[in-house]
């Protein structure tokens, strides 16, 4: 179904309504008020019993104190009633109750039931329950109850429910309205009414059809006209349900592509009148049943309803195609028959239309009264039959809602009857106690509990048992068992009580039963009703009261309905929303409410409008350090070729994408900014040609318009963006492809104007030339920014407010918002009605209130916070409220659910403004509002703040809430709209500081940081903000904090290195066999003091952190997932690392007192493999070389390739004490995984050949070690001229990466392993 009609189109479809219906069945100038009761006669009035002569129900009128003051039954109980004949069919707007005069009798709460016949009676309807109206609490006071839903009826009766406690059952009353009178024809189905129109071919633009009907069949065709070109509207019922169809044509003849099928209503065949007006202007249709309307569109492309000769009521025209199949016609009644005008019912009385058909045309309602039962659950009906006959035969039809339930049960001579509703199955069970395997067991039909009439017969005689579904003879179940049976005197329909020895598998039913027969007889309910025969308790005779709770569907976004007696269910899997009624989307709004929820990038479903109307769609959500990116992707490949266009027949390029245009306008809309890239390649087609005249190609956006200018224009100039910049291949022309050049040239650039966003067709028209070529590229639509989501004000003073429209809300309503405050209580929005109202409220530092009253009294749900929500920080609230429950939300965690009362008022009317912030006479809010959505729609705080005193738009102090997804250290950086990350001085990137910036190192890379003071000084100055140089003004350092993580696959190596202008440095190294050593000096001690962190190879190539923090002498480790580890510095240490100087990693290449054992055995070749996480005392060293661009204090040698390295630890199980390598005993042994994996490519002949480079490498580190021994023994300490042993050093590494494979091999290696 196509969404509805617009505003304007309602309204003349309203007017045309009023002009074709003007001959109404009663005055409309008049109002229908009139009291109808007084004026009556007393043979009018009739009762179920009177207490005596004065009670009589002739005195029962308003007002008056004749007799003893009124009407009072016999007894006081359920099974009282009080009729009244209005002598004619009248309109019944209006009923008013009061006590009996000067007593202790009045009755507090009743129904009202009407018909035309006085049979068949239907209870009055509100809300999608069978009313229940207040009465009175005292003798003289009048309760007047204006009916919502108006009723046509001769006879009204009313059932007293609860009276007073101090008497009995008391009541005078009063019916107001006014006369009725319409033509009724009744249609005994074969007869049909013709319509001839004035012309043989009609070609009509617009209808309105309006009709009255009622009936007791299912099934039946109400109206139909067709035409020889395929056209054809008919409306008819199907299994008591309304169809219409309607075929305006499609531009394939022949097709079904025109079809429209719309369906209304249901249990249409409860010989009750109903109400159909079908509202048409070109595709447009309104389409009401009993005030209920459809708007819909029909399908196809035409508009005209093209119709032949005539239009036929009552059932298929006789010369019909072959579209009228075998569909019975109507049967029943109908009046005050209109089609544009026509009083058809009118004209058929006046013999003015062709009723031929007709074999006994007449113009009043035959009614065929089936007398129907209704049963409560707590009901019965005991009917008489044959004692002691040999067979049993029953019949009767059901309808029900109910899988299950108690059809009949009766008492044998010898056993027990019992035929039942199992699973939408009927059930028929013969037991006979005094024989062996008397026992029958038979099941029919299927699906019986779906509110329709289904007819049951059951026979049973010697030796034989059938059961019938629905006259289904083929498919009767029968059985031959041996049986014999003695029929008891009574049977049981609807429900057994008694506790006997037999008993039946179910004791009850809810539903309707009619035409039942026993032992071949109709059952004479009348003398039943009268006392005279059988029994009955808790039945409602003469009344079908089932209720359709699906129709109208209140499962929103296609729920599925199912139903009991009592309730209804909805089912939403698949929907993408949730709650009772599939009204609360179970997506986010945006890619920037998924962002605030500490989500990364990713592709995500989500729902812009919430519990509106349009669906959920999946977009890529990409969170940049500063932006919240959506991307909506189309289905045009790039560089799409094109040929063999031209002005005068171009070609049109459709671009469809991910979601519809309704979904990504809703994008577009909420976004502050959208972009979509667009390029022209080219060679000989032009594009715009010339500024002034037809461009050869343009595009057509949102709203199908077209636009002339190009990406990187803007709307209004024709140009592309090398006219704007000046720099055209050819000056003379405003795009590069207008030169009409023999070589590719391209134009290309960003369309942003989101109000013209995102390119749908794309209409290209030079390409029909010889060697003319063309390629076209439309890339994703690319939106930042939701202003729905951070659309907020500021509530400064207690008396401050913002108001809006009435909310509308009457059957669902949902509203969600976040809220901000240090105040322990305020009003966050009210709106109010006469009675009704709706308020969302603070009750307390921990408790938000969710009050309302739709007219059956106040509810009040709380929902209590384990810790107080004045602290200033966002919290968010959700409420709904639909025809089923009630719900409260804060924060996603705390939550109230409040069930709906099964009968009562369901619909909340409000009529006042809606005010958020403060309300009459409560508590105004003071704080933060933002995001307020009130049934999908979100409201302009900030537009309204602008104007309104006391409130000021936006809010600042959103890091209060948000900050903790600022993760590592990263700083929260208030925005206007929002919040970001400030990465700056950790070792991490992305929008919440999470994603590891890491590099890896090939022999003889080195990262050198410089922590002097002249560093900083010579840094301070820069104007990238991205780094952090700051360190302690004071370098001599009593505390130290060193974070890295790290993989390699080969030893041994230096992994960090401080160094100083004195001779205190700390290191971190890898040891020959691949475990870690701390290495620290401070001054005092003749050694370096060492701790050996673990006895494991962790040059294993898989990814380990280490953390060290140091305080003084005392040091804390921990090596991965493990616990932390205590040390303590020896007393004769010093605690100050004096004039700290220098951090290296990978290698150390410093002047200086350098640690010689560092030199000799880790420094050569240097480390091998990937470092990330590095930070030292709030310096991200490592991300300053790869970032900085030479604005760092940060050099480094040698190949540094950045990558995150996969610097996540292992998950690895926990380990016993007994293995835990924090708790070995001296001299236990490791297993050591040596392996190594291939990588791929490498083949056999490579690694034979690696092998023997391998020797050669190895003579030559030898021959290096040999020199570097023989210079410390000469020399005593290590010093270098960076300027020359830098480009010696550098160049020995790289010959020794360049001949020595196992280094690549490592690299890839550990790549590999880590991203496996």
């Amino acid at each position: 179904m196509q969404p509805p009609a617009g505003t304007g189109l309602k309204l003349l479809l309203w007017i045309f309504s009023h002009i074709s219906i003007s001959q109404a069945a009663f005055p409309s100038s008049q109002k229908c008020d009139e009291a109808l009761v007084t004026p009556l006669p007393h043979n009018a009035f009739t009762s179920s019993s009177v207490f005596t002569g004065g009670y009589a129900p002739g005195y029962a009128k308003l007002n008056k104190r004749g007799g003893a003051g009124g009407w009072s039954p016999l007894d006081s109980d359920h099974y009282q009633w009080l009729q009244v004949d209005l002598g004619s069919r009248k309109q019944v707007t209006a009923v008013a109750t009061q006590g009996r005069y000067s007593s202790s009798d009045w009755t507090t709460r009743y129904r009202l039931l009407y018909s035309d016949t006085g049979r068949n009676w239907k209870p009055y309807h509100q809300d999608g329950n069978i009313w229940a109206f207040t009465g009175n609490s005292n003798t003289e006071s009048v309760v007047r109850h204006d009916l919502q839903n108006t009723i046509v009826a001769r006879y009204l009766r009313i059932i007293p429910l609860d009276w007073s406690e101090e008497g009995r059952i008391g009541l005078r009353f009063e019916i107001y309205g006014c006369p009725y009178w319409a033509d009724v024809i009744n249609f005994d189905g074969q007869g049909v009414i013709s319509y001839r129109f004035k012309m043989k071919k009609m070609k009509i633009l617009k209808d309105v059809i309006a009709l009255k009907f009622k009936t007791s069949e299912s099934e039946g065709v109400i109206l139909h006209g067709e035409g020889q070109q395929g056209d054809y509207i008919t409306l008819e019922l199907r299994r008591g349900r309304l169809l219409i169809q309607i075929n305006l044509g499609s531009n394939q003849y022949g097709s079904i592509l025109g079809h429209t099928s719309v369906t209304s209503g249901s249990l249409l065949d409860d010989h009750h009148w109903h109400s159909v007006v079908i509202e048409r202007y070109r595709r447009n249709v309104n389409f009401t049943l009993d005030q209920h309307t459809q708007h819909f569109r029909t399908n196809g492309e035409f508009d005209h309803l093209d119709l032949d000769y005539e239009l036929s009521f009552g059932g298929m025209p006789y010369s019909g195609k072959p579209i009228s199949g075998a569909r019975r016609n109507f049967k029943g009644c109908m009046e005050s028959i209109n089609y544009n005008g026509e009083n058809i019912t009118d004209l058929a009385r006046r013999k003015k239309l062709d009723t031929s058909s007709f074999r006994n045309l007449t113009f009043s309602c035959v009614d065929t009264h089936t007398f129907p039962v209704f049963f409560n659950g707590t009901s019965f009906l005991q009917l008489p039959g044959r004692r002691d006959h040999n067979m049993v035969s029953i019949g009767f039809q059901f309808r029900t809602w109910n899988p299950s339930g108690l059809l009949l049960f009766s008492s044998l001579a010898d056993g027990m009857l019992e035929l039942a509703l199992n699973d939408g199955k009927v059930t028929a069970h013969i037991n006979v106690t005094q024989q062996k395997n008397m026992r029958v067991d038979l099941a029919s039909g299927s699906g019986l509990n779906d509110g329709e009439w289904h007819d049951v017969r059951f026979l049973a005689k010697e030796n034989f048992a059938m059961l019938t579904i629905d006259g289904d003879e083929a498919s009767a179940v029968r059985t031959n068992s041996p049986v014999q049976i003695t029929t008891g005197s009574t049977y049981h329909f609807g429900g057994y009580f008694l506790r006997t020895r037999a008993s039946p598998s179910q004791r009850s039913f809810q539903g309707c039963m009619q035409l039942i027969q026993v032992d071949d007889q109709l059952a004479d309910l009348t003398a039943v009703e009268q006392g005279r025969s059988g029994a009955f308790e808790n039945v409602s005779l003469d009344m079908c009261a089932i209720i359709d709770r699906c129709m109208p569907n209140h499962c929103e976004h296609g729920g599925r309905c199912s139903q009991t007696w009592d309730g209804f269910t909805c089912m939403c899997n698949g929907t993408g929303y949730s709650g009772a009624t599939c009204h609360t989307s179970v997506y986010e709004q945006s890619c920037e409410a998924y962002k605030h929820l500490g989500r990364s990038s990713d592709a995500y479903w989500i729902d812009p409008d919430g519990s509106g109307p349009l669906g959920p769609f999946k977009v890529i959500c990409n969170m940049t350090e500063d932006k919240v990116w959506t991307t909506v992707v189309n289905n045009l490949p790039a560089q799409t070729a094109v040929t063999g266009s031209s002005r005068e027949r171009r070609t049109v390029l459709q671009l469809n994408y991910s979601a519809s245009m309704e979904q990504v306008t809703a994008i577009t809309n909420s976004a502050e900014h959208c972009e979509q890239h667009i390029a022209y390649a080219c060679r000989m087609s032009r594009l715009l040609n010339t500024p002034d005249g037809t461009p050869y190609t343009w595009w057509v956006g949102r709203g199908n318009e077209k636009h002339f200018y190009w990406g990187g224009s803007a709307p209004g100039i024709q140009k592309c963006l090398c006219g704007i910049e000046r720099n055209c291949t050819d000056s003379k022309y405003y795009c590069n492809c207008d030169a009409d050049q023999k070589q590719w040239r391209e134009d290309s650039g960003l369309l942003v104007y989101k109000d013209h966003l995102p390119v749908s067709q794309v209409a290209i028209g030079d390409t029909n030339r010889p060697g003319s070529e063309a390629k076209l590229t439309v890339g994703p639509l690319r939106c930042h920014g939701d202003r729905s989501y951070w659309n907020a004000a500021s509530f400064n003073t207690p008396s401050s407010y913002l108001h809006f429209s009435t909310f509308q809300g009457e059957t669902s309503a949902d509203i969600s918002f976040y809220f901000k405050t240090s105040a322990p209580y305020g009003v966050f929005l009210e709106n109010l009605g006469n009675t009704d109202f709706i308020r969302l409220e603070l009750k307390s530092s921990t408790v938000v209130s969710f009050s309302f009253d739709v007219g059956n009294g106040p509810v009040e749900l709380n929902v209590h916070s384990t810790s107080p929500v004045n602290d200033d920080q966002w919290h968010r609230v959700s409420a709904e409220r639909n025809t089923k429950e009630a719900i409260l939300t804060l924060d996603q965690k705390f939550k109230e659910i409040r069930p709906a009362p099964t009968q009562g008022h369901t619909r909340l009317e409000l009529y006042s403004q809606l005010y958020v912030g403060a309300a009459g006479g409560q508590r105004g809010f003071l704080g933060c509002i933002r995001s307020l959505k009130m049934n999908g729609v979100t409201l302009d705080l900030e537009e309204r703040a602008k104007v309104t005193p006391g409130v000021k738009p936006g809010c600042s102090g959103h890091c209060t809430s948000f900050g903790v997804y600022c993760r590592n250290g990263g700083k929260c950086v208030e925005k206007y709209n929002g919040y970001s990350c400030d990465c700056t001085s950790t070792p991490y990137d992305g929008p919440s500081c999470t994603k590891d910036v890491g590099g890896f190192f090939e022999a003889g890379t080195l990262v050198r940081y410089n922590l002097a003071p002249d560093g900083v000084a010579a840094a301070s100055g820069l104007d990238d903000k991205r780094i952090t140089h700051s360190v302690s003004t004071d370098m001599n350092l009593t505390r130290a904090d060193l974070t890295f993580s790290f993989s390699t696959s080969t030893s041994p190596s230096v992994l960090v290195y401080v160094s100083s202008k004195t001779q205190d440095y700390m290191a971190v190294v890898l040891r020959l066999n691949g475990t870690l050593q701390l290495r620290y000096n401070l001054g005092g001690l003749r050694e370096p003091f060492t701790i050996d962190i673990d006895q494991r190879n962790l040059a294993n190539g898989q990814p380990h952190t280490f953390n060290i923090s140091r305080v003084e002498r005392d040091i804390e480790i921990q090596l991965d997932h493990y616990p932390p580890v205590s040390y303590t510095l020896p007393e004769a240490s010093d605690i100050q690392f004096n004039l700290i100087k220098s951090l290296f990693l990978g290698k150390v290449f410093e002047t200086g007192h350098i640690d010689p054992v560092i030199i000799e055995k880790y420094n050569t070749p240097g480390f091998v493999g990937c470092l990330s996480r590095v930070r030292f005392n709030g310096i991200a060293p490592l991300k300053a070389a790869l970032r900085s661009r030479g604005s760092a204090p940060v050099t480094h040698q040698g190949k540094l390739v950045e990558s995150n390295c996969g610097a996540s630890p292992l998950t690895i199980p926990p380990m016993s004490a007994a293995t835990d390598p924090w708790h070995l005993d001296a001299g236990a042994d490791f297993p050591f995984n040596e392996e190594r994996v291939i990588p791929d490519g490498v083949n056999r002949n490579s690694a034979i050949i690696g092998g023997i480079i391998a020797v050669v490498i190895f003579t030559i580190l030898c021959t290096l070690v040999f020199l570097i021994r023989y210079m410390f023994r000469h020399k005593g300490t290590y010093h270098t001229n960076e300027a020359k042993g830098g480009e010696s050093s550098e160049s020995a590494d790289a010959a020794i990466i360049g001949t020595d494979t196992n280094f690549t091999e490592t690299i890839d290696e550990s790549k590999k392993e880590w991203f496996i």
